[in-house]
């Protein structure tokens, strides 16, 4: 048997997860990303936010585009457009955080870009082929 030990969670910690009904951490973000103008201490939270609002955006796009027979240049300039233009509202408008705390504009507009790219673009071939594929 191996001599580790569980590690406990400082009293502090388990007194903020009752305080927010049980639900941990997690919880907590997701409800600052959905509500505006919310306040981000950790700037890396708000940059995990951004990441994934941007995987969950590829999915749908991906879908949508390979139910609709869109080909091309086109899908791809159109998604790139959305996605660029559907964050930037978020973070600009919705959020209204201050960019340059984050490096600018063009840092948060391309956090996570290749990823999602990737993702929309295997969605996208998956879906198209599936359904239109003779």
């Amino acid at each position: 048997m191996s001599g580790a030990r569980r590690r406990e969670e400082p009293p502090h910690a388990q007194q903020q997860a009752v305080a927010n009904g049980g639900a941990g951490a997690r919880g907590s973000v997701w409800g600052k990303a959905l509500r505006s103008d919310s306040a981000w201490h950790d700037k890396d939270e708000f940059l995990d936010v951004i990441y994934w609002f941007r995987q969950i955006i590829a999915v749908i796009l991906g879908i949508i585009w390979g139910i609709v027979p869109l080909k091309g240049f086109v899908g791809i300039a159109v998604f790139c457009l959305i996605n660029a233009g559907v964050l930037y509202l978020y973070f600009s408008s919705f959020q209204q955080i201050d960019e340059e705390e984050y490096g600018g504009t063009w840092e948060l507009t391309k956090e996570g870009f290749m990823t999602s790219f990737a993702l929309f673009l295997v969605v996208w071939i998956i879906f198209y082929t599936a359904i239109h594929y003779d």
